[in-house]
């Protein structure tokens, strides 16, 4: 094994906090998802939230006490309410939607003060996992990994179709790993594909789905805060400062919205990489737990189906809708109406959800541009509605 490779000596086992991202508002689960009521305090999937599962799929390999939370103040006290293991002070209200690097980036600059060694875990809020046993042994491979120098960990998804709305990692030479766990390195990080490059990442089989699940210690993401981004280092080593004072809450709101507004993947996982393969210190780690990002109406529906049905694209998903309905020469569609008899006829692939103030209808191969609806929303001033 060359230097450069990463370390596994038995040694006591590393500090590892985990940082759940909970500030989004699920535009495309419109109208369930609200800016007051996201679909990470919804319960999409079964009967808990999908932040409650979250933290429930890390309680293995973390302690509650070491869980952050970076959320919003429409959110802040419903996430507090849905997980009280979590302390309190440690569920952190963006002043200012900022993007995913100054939300890592917070609890980096934080930690640093007191356990630079601690290894941070990125983790989004509105993810499912079937296999969790699977999950907590690749994480805790992870924190071997991410523990030894400047090493950052990515958790990469076997494709399963050229999907042209995640990012995307081509993975680099293989490496010893620990606990059998393989491991390669990143030769780079493709942000969101046209269908073009994406049909051609998903036929190589050398790329993996960015996930977006990091690990890195507190020390090796601030450092690289600090050589990438130096404005926001400057406005996060501000809030850093006044951690633990009565002040905390005002340094926040006055400095955190003047971060720079990216994701962590352009601030830090891309310029990491082009140092070149070996002296990146990146490494991928295999997906392999029945993962899904639920981003829109037809990957909830493609989740469900897949959970309870042998024909995942013909079958017809009712959610809470009366025990009684009605197919006719239908298949595909996903429908949720509370309480409702509903009856499909000679339709296919449809999303019907309906709320008590609104109604949605469109097609599964539509459902990413749900997100729109809200913007036009917003526009027509109808801010009741969003």
């Amino acid at each position: 094994m060359d230097e450069n490779q990463p370390k596994h000596a038995e040694t006591a086992a590393p500090k590892f906090a985990a940082v759940i991202l909970a500030g989004g508002s699920g535009t495309r689960f419109w109208p369930r998802s609200r800016k007051a009521s996201a679909k990470q305090v919804l319960a999409l999937d079964g009967e808990q939230t999908m932040i409650q599962q979250t933290l429930e799929r890390l309680l293995p390999v973390a302690a509650a006490e070491d869980v952050w939370v970076i959320t919003n103040n429409l959110l802040d006290d419903t996430i507090a309410d849905q997980l009280p293991a979590v302390r309190r002070e440690r569920i952190l209200s963006e002043p200012a939607a900022r993007n995913t690097a100054p939300a890592c980036a917070l609890t980096a600059f934080l930690l640093e003060k007191t356990e630079p060694d601690t290894v941070i875990g990125i983790f989004p809020s509105d993810q499912v996992v079937k296999d969790k046993a699977r999950f907590a042994d690749i994480l805790r491979a992870g924190v071997k990994i991410a523990a030894k120098g400047e090493a950052i960990v990515v958790l990469g998804i076997t494709p399963t179709r050229a999907e042209t709305g995640y990012g995307y990692i081509e993975l680099g030479g293989p490496v010893e790993g620990p606990d059998g766990v393989p491991v390669h390195r990143v030769k780079r990080f493709t942000e969101k594909p046209n269908k073009h490059f994406a049909q051609q990442f998903f036929t190589s089989g050398n790329y993996r789905w960015n996930g977006g699940i990091f690990l890195w210690s507190a020390s090796t993401l601030a450092n690289a805060i600090r050589e990438y981004c130096p404005d926001m280092a400057f406005q996060l080593e501000r809030i850093a400062a006044a951690w633990g004072t009565d002040e905390f809450e005002e340094v926040l709101a006055s400095h955190y919205p003047l971060c720079e507004n990216i994701s962590i993947d352009y601030a830090v996982l891309e310029p990491r990489s082009a140092r070149g393969e070996e002296a990146s210190g990146i490494y991928c780690l295999p997906g392999d737990f029945s993962w899904n990002d639920l981003g829109s109406w037809a990957a909830l529906h493609e989740h469900v189906a897949g959970r309870d049905f042998d024909e995942v694209e013909e079958c017809n998903i009712f959610e809470a809708t009366d025990p009684l309905h009605v197919e006719l020469d239908s298949k595909g569609n996903y429908v949720f109406a509370p309480g409702k008899v509903v009856a499909l006829v000679g339709v296919e692939n449809l999303v019907i959800v309906q709320t008590k103030d609104a109604l949605l209808i469109t097609t599964r191969e539509r459902s990413q541009d749900v997100g729109k609806v809200v913007r036009k929303l917003i526009e027509a001033g109808r801010e009741d509605l969003v």
